[in-house]
Formats: C-alpha cells, sequence, structure tokens
C-alpha cells in the first residue's frame, strides 16, 4: 500500500510538532523517519497510524482517505519500543490475538502463527510467556503479532531503541531479511543515524516539524541538502573553511595529496599538526590542528592507511599535511 500525507499541521498548545508536512511513501518501501528528540518523526508515525489527529491535512492509505479513521480501520500493524504484551498469554496466544479477535478459523489461525513463529526464529517457544523472553525475543514477537492479520501497513516506533547494541544489530540484520520476505509497507521510527542508513530504502529527516529531506540513504548521505542533514546522517568538522566529513579527508607525509578519480578537492592541501589519535578498532581518529590558524580538526582514516602514515598513540605533534576531497 503508497502512503500519503498531505500538508499535515498539529500543534500541541503553542509547539508545532508538525508544520505543513507532506511525504510519499511508496508501496513495498521501508521508509525511516529520522531526527532528533521533537522533530516530529514520532507525532507523524501516529498521524499516519490514527492515533493522533491532525489539525489539518490529510492522510492517505492505498488511494482511501484514511485521516479520521480509528486505527483499527486502517489496514496498519504498529510496533512500540516499548511493547505492552499480555503478560498472561503464552508467546502462541499473543502472536494469534489479531486473527482471535477477528474470528478467524482456528486452522487459518495454527497455520499462520505458526509461519510467523518460523520466520522471526520463536518456533520453540510457543508455549513460554513474555517474561521468559529476552528484550530481543520479546521485540521479535511483537512483530510477529503485528504482522500476523497481513496488514498493508507496518509502523514501527523506535522498536529496538530500549535494546543494548549488539541486540539492536542483530534485529537490524533479521528486520531487513523480514521486509524482504514480506514486502509490506514499511515506515520506520528513528533517531538512530546508522540504523537509518543501514535498515532502509528510503530516509526523511526531519526537524522542528518539518522534513528537511527525502531520499535513498547514499543520496542524502553523499548530497546533502542542508548543514542539518550533512550534520544529522554523520560526523562532521570543519576544513579550510569548508564543513566536511572527517572519513573524506585525506593525510599524508607531504603535500602531494592525489585525489582519486571520482573525486574532487573540497579544500586546499593544509599543514597540520597532529594533537591525538585514537585507535576505534577498525578506524583511527586523527585529532590535528591547523598549522596556520590553529584551528582544529578531525580525520578518520583506516588503521591501514594509519599504519602506513606511521601514526600511533603517540603521534602528537608530528607534522602532516591534510586536504578533504567529495564525490564529483
Amino acid at each position: 500500500m503508497t502512503i500519503s500525507v498531505n500538508q499535515i499541521h498539529k500543534t500541541y498548545g503553542e509547539f508545532h510538532a508538525l508544520d505543513d508536512v507532506s511525504l510519499e511513501i511508496p508501496e513495498g518501501s521501508l521508509t525511516a523517519l529520522l531526527g532528533p528528540s521533537g522533530s516530529g518523526k514520532s507525532t507523524l508515525l501516529r498521524t499516519i497510524a490514527g492515533l493522533e489527529q491532525p489539525d489539518t491535512g490529510s492522510v492517505i492509505i492505498d488511494g482511501r482517505d484514511v485521516t479520521r479513521l480509528s486505527p483499527q480501520d486502517r489496514g496498519i500493524g504498529f510496533v512500540f519500543q516499548h511493547y505492552a504484551a499480555f503478560k498472561h498469554m503464552t508467546v502462541r496466544d499473543n502472536v494469534a490475538f489479531g486473527l482471535t479477535v477477528r474470528k478467524r478459523p482456528a486452522k487459518e489461525i495454527d497455520t499462520r502463527v505458526d509461519e510467523l513463529l518460523e520466520i522471526v526464529g520463536l518456533a520453540g517457544y510457543q508455549t513460554r510467556y513474555p517474561g521468559q523472553l529476552s528484550g530481543g525475543q520479546r521485540q521479535r514477537m511483537a512483530l510477529a503479532r503485528a504482522l500476523a492479520p497481513n496488514p498493508g501497513v507496518l509502523l514501527l516506533d523506535e522498536p529496538f531503541g530500549a535494546l543494548d547494541a549488539k541486540v539492536r544489530d542483530d534485529l537490524r540484520t533479521w528486520l531487513r531479511h523480514m521486509h524482504e520476505e514480506f514486502t509490506v509497507t514499511t515506515v520506520l521510527v528513528t533517531h538512530d543515524q546508522e540504523e537509518a542508513l543501514d535498515v532502509a530504502d528510503r530516509i526523511a529527516v526531519l526537524s522542528a516539524g518539518r522534513i528537511e529531506q527525502v531520499g535513498d540513504p547514499a543520496s542524502l548521505y553523499d548530497h546533502p541538502e542542508t548543514p542539518f542533514v550533512q550534520a544529522f546522517l554523520g560526523h562532521v568538522t570543519e576544513l579550510d573553511g569548508q564543513t566536511v566529513r572527517p572519513h573524506d579527508i585525506r593525510l599524508g607525509r607531504t603535500p602531494d595529496l592525489a585525489v582519486p578519480g571520482n573525486e574532487v578537492p573540497a579544500t586546499s592541501v593544509r599543514e597540520a599538526v597532529v594533537d591525538r589519535v585514537a585507535v576505534l578498532g577498525f578506524e583511527v581518529r586523527v585529532e590535528l590542528k591547523d598549522a596556520v590558524s590553529g584551528a582544529p580538526f578531525t580525520a578518520q582514516i583506516t588503521r591501514g592507511d594509519a599504519n602506513a602514515l606511521g601514526l600511533t598513540e603517540g603521534s602528537a605533534g608530528e607534522r602532516l599535511y591534510a586536504r578533504a576531497t567529495e564525490l564529483g
């Protein structure tokens, strides 16, 4: 199902949660609503779900104006960050709940629940209760329950936000595979830039109740249209008066810094003094100061490049040359 959000306004007293927001969400896409706290992303999701009513504007799902319809009449599945499972019900009964209240035939319910529990990796957990599951398992159960009635739209409000980093990584990978399996139109709210870039095929970046930019992850990252989008989608630093990404800065022992064929110079070559070298696993963060102006900046390079340059954590005071490039 396609989703069209048209000129939505939503205020809470003097606070403008959504300010003239319009967004097209293609059928079968996984679209992330990305932004900081207070940007309006959760309000937008809740408006699509019918949990919030806009002051003005409309929500169209699959060509049908659902702006004033209740959530249960919109054909959607919803998963929150803190999912309120029925603690007295088994995993199987929790997943079956939406089908049971719709009075679907028992055989159909059994088949659907077994299929979903297999897909989400909970096939051996049918008789367990939510309190006997890990956080990641409870969220997979929540997703299975949301998918059970076969919704045309799946809405996810920071579903992995309360989980630790390793579990979040695992569930992001699982969510990508699940979306490929079901191809249901999915909207994911997140404040985690890495999560949006990793999972989504489209991202809408929000700030102060407005949409800053919409596009695929590579386009937004490589060609941000506003300083906010550039800064929010990754670390930035300033070199030679230009705002650039640390990993776009090349370092060398001589000023002869070649530019790769698919890139163009973004700054001139600057002589710099190393302040600090921090090894961050595969990558190395090099904190430097411009030798002329004293302005600080940061470069992010691979460990291999750091080794080739002879940079170690004891390299403070050494002199290097730096230049930033960007895609042509």
